[in-house]
């Protein structure tokens, strides 16, 4: 930690002082929203779904939306917590330059937060891989509850366990109906970034873009594990952009920052929003 500071809490705060700060997010901000993560410490190990597995393989599509019918719901009932609040409120102090997030749970926009880079996607956009139509997952909700009206009865959603991509475990899905897009009998695919595929590169300048017009970069619960995110933090390592880090377990960013703190995110957030920082002008 290159700071002058001796606690975590006052080395983050002498770091946004005075600066336009761009924040990128991870998994690990959602988790006291009761959205788990991918990689932190003591999460169960987890496969993510691929674009090759899901187009490739009716099967495992059909796995998917039956997992996905159940679990679409526990991250749209998803509030956000104190850290999503948090750096709402520093945007609307002029901290927060915008945020990039990998997270498609749409906790941002629902804390108030107005310039959000969706990186990912969100899991509420559904789009037809055949003619591009772009549906809402709601409605896609009701065309499967209609094809499958016994389905959710017959699965109890207490207790299930959901992935951050919104897929419930759920095993029995043999009976499952999957439906195609009504214009053009295409393939329907939630409108999220997969593994396997690229990020649209207009989010991606749109990103480079918030960087090139703030004075640092705060990571706030990723791990940096894929290159999606890392390249934001290589790209600020290149513009001589300052980097902090606040992450339950390590990151493959740790190298390139000059605060590392590992603890949670909303309670060091919050910690922020009571801070006398001056705010840039």
């Amino acid at each position: 930690m290159n700071t002058s500071s001796n606690t975590p809490a006052a080395a983050l705060r002498e770091f946004v002082d005075g600066r336009r700060v761009a924040v990128l997010t991870g998994a690990g901000l959602s988790t006291d929203s009761g959205l788990p993560d991918y990689r932190g410490p003591g999460s169960p190990p987890r496969t993510p779904m691929t674009f090759q597995q899901f187009v490739g393989d009716p099967e495992f599509r059909r796995r998917y939306w039956a997992r996905n019918h159940l679990g679409w719901r526990h991250m749209d009932g998803a509030r956000p917590n104190a850290g999503h609040r948090a750096l709402a409120a520093l945007e609307r102090a002029g901290t927060v330059s915008g945020l990039i997030t990998q997270n498609v749970d749409l906790l941002h926009t629902k804390a108030g937060s107005r310039h959000v880079i969706d990186l990912h996607g969100t899991y509420a956009q559904i789009v037809c891989l055949g003619c591009g139509r772009r549906l809402s997952r709601f409605t896609l909700h009701e065309r499967l509850s209609a094809a499958n009206p016994t389905f959710a009865a017959a699965h109890t959603v207490t207790g299930l366990e959901v992935a951050p991509d919104a897929d419930a475990v759920v095993r029995d899905t043999e009976s499952f109906v999957v439906v195609a897009c009504d214009r053009c009998g295409g393939m329907l695919k939630p409108d999220i970034v997969y593994f396997g595929e690229i990020v649209p590169r207009a989010r991606v300048d749109a990103a480079y873009a918030l960087l090139e017009a703030s004075d640092a970069l705060l990571v706030a619960g990723s791990s940096l594990t894929v290159q999606s995110g890392l390249r934001f933090v290589r790209r600020a390592v290149e513009r001589r952009l300052p980097v902090a880090i606040v992450n339950r377990g390590t990151t493959r960013g740790d190298d390139h920052a000059s605060v590392r703190i590992d603890a949670g995110c909303s309670e060091t957030l919050v910690a922020l929003t009571s801070t006398n920082a001056t705010i840039p002008a």
